[in-house]
């Protein structure tokens, strides 16, 4: 479909025609609700409830069947918004089947429940007619699965930002943990993460353990975790500090434990990130335009993995316009008579994808001179504020990575940008 969206709404009406069963589905973890309506809106038989298996599938099929053959209709069209996971079976299954699955958007679901009967009530039954509605008036769009490749990468970074909170959470600990018992590890160290502070903290971690080291036992002991150590000045300074610490002197044992757990835990989400950016390589390295992606300058691997994550396969998408519009960055107004408002970003969109391409964005305005350049432009030149400038970009940015994964061309600035975006 062209992505312009005037044109994109007359072609999703027209593709509901008069043989067509309108069926909309209300999602749950358990249970889903479903109602049928005709091209036109007309309510048809009763509503299904059936469970989120294989023989509740199987009933929603011979409920469908029925209604083809009451209502003499040979086509048939089924929405649902995208609650959670729990409609990810349902849609497989209806795809095995050769049914058109099609997602409607929560939030339109929820600003058009008054359309039939002019009252904010809400159930499970009205939600799935109210999506039925919708359907038919084209306010949907189709269900498109991903091929393997870029699934794992959306399921590998979903998992990187889950690994990642927990890395920051042990990270926050270990802090709070050194201010309570031994805060002049801050003077030794600036950074309590560097491999010589994290060594400190496993052999002897309490200022009383430390005070009756030698110098020589703590160059010892940091030789066990790193090569250029940091020291004999630094250990001197250490066991000098520890002598003196104002350290917390009580609970020193479950002290030690909790730091122990704490480190565990740093070590685990260090070694599962290293699994994970081992795997997101692999997985880019089967996509056969991101290798020419990840040359261009401020395009690094885990934004890219997480970008294509969301988005898919970019050489899918009409237009950079369209990628924008999938991740909620294309502009919105609100005028009316002589008033004219603000235009806004939608935001209408996928939230995670504008995010990793506002990260891509940034780390090309600082890192590749092209981009670097027209940003520069934008804020002397055409006097726009530095964060409409970056917004700007990102469609810039959008349109380039779409343009060069449809060609399969490396990227070249003197194509690119012939002039300010």
């Amino acid at each position: 479909m062209k992505f312009k969206a005037q044109e994109k709404q007359n072609q999703l009406i027209e593709n509901i025609s008069s043989s067509h069963l309108v069926i909309g589905v209300d999602i749950a973890q358990e249970a889903h609700v479903a109602r049928a309506v005709s091209y036109r809106g007309i309510a048809l038989g009763k509503p299904l409830e059936f469970g989120s298996h294989r023989e509740g599938f199987q009933l929603f099929g011979r409920w469908i069947r029925d209604l083809f053959k009451t209502y003499k209709l040979n086509k048939v069209i089924v929405g649902m918004e995208p609650t959670g996971h729990y409609w990810l079976s349902l849609a497989r299954w209806l795809s095995s089947q050769g049914i058109e699955a099609v997602l409607v958007n929560p939030h339109l679901v929820k600003k058009n429940k008054e359309n039939r009967d002019n009252t904010p009530s809400k159930s499970d039954r009205k939600d799935a007619l109210v999506i039925a509605d919708m359907v038919k008036n084209g306010y949907y769009s189709p269900v498109r699965f991903n091929p393997e490749s870029y699934e794992e990468l959306r399921i590998l970074m979903a998992n990187r930002e889950t690994v990642t909170k927990r890395l920051n959470s042990a990270v926050n600990q270990i802090h709070r943990w050194v201010d309570i018992v031994f805060p002049e590890l801050r003077q030794v160290f600036k950074i309590l993460t560097c491999t010589s502070a994290i060594a400190t903290l496993r052999l002897f971690p309490l200022p009383k353990e430390i005070s009756r080291l030698t110098t020589e036992q703590i160059l010892a002991g940091w030789k066990q975790y790193v090569k250029r150590h940091a020291g004999v000045k630094r250990a001197e300074q250490l066991i000098s500090l520890a002598k003196c610490s104002v350290g917390t002197t009580t609970a020193l044992r479950a002290y030690k434990l909790h730091l122990g757990q704490l480190l565990e835990e740093y070590d685990l989400a260090q070694r599962q990130l290293e699994q994970i950016e081992h795997e997101l390589h692999l997985i880019l390295g089967r996509i056969p335009y991101a290798q020419k992606l990840l040359e261009i300058r401020g395009v690094n691997a885990t934004s890219l993995a997480g970008l294509l994550g969301e988005a898919g396969d970019l050489s899918g998408y009409t237009h950079g316009n369209a990628l924008l519009r999938h991740a909620g960055l294309n502009l919105a107004e609100a005028s009316s008579g002589k008033w004219r408002g603000k235009m806004v970003l939608s935001k209408r969109g996928r939230p995670r994808l504008r995010h990793f391409l506002y990260l891509m964005t940034m780390c090309m305005v600082m890192t590749n001179p092209d981009v670097r350049a027209l940003h520069h432009h934008n804020v002397e030149v055409k006097k726009l504020k530095r964060m409409k400038s970056i917004m700007k970009l990102c469609g810039k940015v959008a349109r380039i990575l779409v343009g060069l994964a449809k060609s399969n061309d490396a990227y070249d600035s003197t194509k690119v940008f012939l002039q300010a975006a």
